[in-house]
């Protein structure tokens, strides 16, 4: 690169980059990252994306700018193949050459080549069991599903669009859609779109493929994607005579038998009120335990008495659940139902995944801020039910209620 990489990173004012510019698309050519290629050349990220896809007129800005014109360079193999990359391809598979060999004197990947013969190529005219590889042809089939951005999927269907919208009112997350639209049109492929084009469409600014107010139905409720950021430990909390996670017996960890549960606290406003939830290992199926007058130990022991009485003998095996105070009289309540409880180490959550998990779910009907406590059984059992009756990927899409029909009828 002839470019000598200015030292000087300030602001130079509106100044011509010309020498910067062919460096930056050289850099780009080579299959560098706008990111990276702007750092080498020592210019902003947005330029560079300015320079390579333009820029639309905006009230308060400058006009509209279109984007820079650059020949492709003829020197070293560049991020896109060329014509006259193509045109070799084609003369050497007329010689029969395989195409690793075409890769090796090309000083490709194989694999370009290969996607590049599946892409690009056609079926023979009046034959079409044979293949031909028409590198004309083939440059302008790629010059054409270069430009972006593209129109999306969803924006191009009314029925794809209006179906995934529906199902997100429903709150139906957009792996759970996907699979929904295969299993609903499995011979229609334009039905079909993977779970980040929805994603996309909610998070895109400008697309207009689906409203904007659906991403309140998400899990998470954001308008926007946030990096993962490593939780808070929780600090370890008192429970007397617990039996660790650790002394389960193993039949619990293999989720090969029902029975077992996992439970926790979902906290409302100010921490004056909560919903106690629990989940059975081996199908997901989500009970909720009301507890309206708050969640001392001997209101949440009640609570969990009550709730677990009501099930089948073959599905009260055990209870973990984390070091809360409010499982301080857990000797009553395994006493009472004969379900032993088993207590998972402090800050741990992933030792109960599961339950973990349900509560992300819940908080799409119970938002953090909200008083729980006003709540009625009837409302908490109908929420159950909803998510009881949702496909769940862990489950091979199956419902919970499903695989626990499916279980009990095995058991009987």
């Amino acid at each position: 690169m002839d470019h000598q990489i200015r030292g000087d990173r300030r602001p130079q004012g509106r100044k011509k980059l010309t020498a910067e510019r062919a460096a930056y698309f050289q850099l780009m050519q080579q299959g560098y990252s706008n990111k990276e290629a702007c750092r080498i050349v020592g210019i902003n990220p947005r330029t560079g994306k300015v320079w390579r896809n333009g820029r639309r007129a905006h009230k308060g800005l400058s006009k509209a700018r279109p984007p820079v014109h650059r020949e492709p360079s003829s020197a070293g193999p560049g991020r896109y193949l060329r014509e006259s990359e193509r045109i070799h391809i084609a003369d050497r598979l007329r010689e029969k050459a395989s195409i690793r060999t075409i890769a090796a004197e090309l000083g490709r990947s194989p694999s370009t080549i290969s996607r590049e013969i599946r892409r690009n190529g056609m079926p023979l005219r009046g034959n079409a069991s044979r293949w031909a590889y028409r590198p004309h042809a083939a440059q302008s089939r790629a010059d054409a599903r270069r430009p972006r951005p593209k129109p999306g999927k969803l924006g191009q269907n009314p029925e794809l669009r209006d179906f995934v919208q529906r199902h997100l009112e429903r709150r139906w997350s957009p792996e759970q859609i996907c699979h929904a639209l295969r299993a609903r049109f499995p011979d229609r492929p334009e039905m079909h779109v993977v779970h980040e084009t929805i994603y996309q469409a909610l998070y895109v600014q400008g697309r207009g493929e689906l409203r904007r107010e659906l991403t309140r139905a998400l899990r998470t409720g954001r308008a926007m994607r946030r990096p993962h950021r490593q939780s808070a430990k929780r600090q370890p909390r008192m429970a007397k005579d617990m039996v660790m996670i650790s002394e389960r017996p193993p039949e619990v960890s293999d989720r090969a038998v029902p029975g077992h549960w996992e439970g926790d606290l979902i906290i409302g406003k100010a921490h004056k009120s909560a919903i106690g939830t629990l989940v059975e290992r081996s199908t997901r199926f989500v009970a909720l335990v009301h507890l309206p007058d708050g969640r001392q130990p001997a209101q949440m022991r009640d609570a969990l008495i009550q709730a677990v009485s009501a099930l089948p003998t073959q599905l009260k095996r055990s209870l973990t659940w984390d070091q809360g105070s409010e499982m301080h009289l857990h000797k009553e309540f395994s006493s009472a139902t004969d379900m032993p409880v088993y207590f998972c180490d402090p800050g741990s959550p992933w030792q109960r995944g599961s339950n973990e998990n349900t509560n992300g779910l819940l908080r799409q009907y119970f938002p953090k801020g909200t008083d729980l406590a006003r709540y009625s059984r009837q409302e908490l059992d109908t929420v159950a039910a909803e998510l009881n009756s949702r496909p769940r990927k862990t489950l091979g899409w199956e419902t919970p209620a499903e695989r626990l029909a499916k279980l009990l009828a095995t058991a009987s």
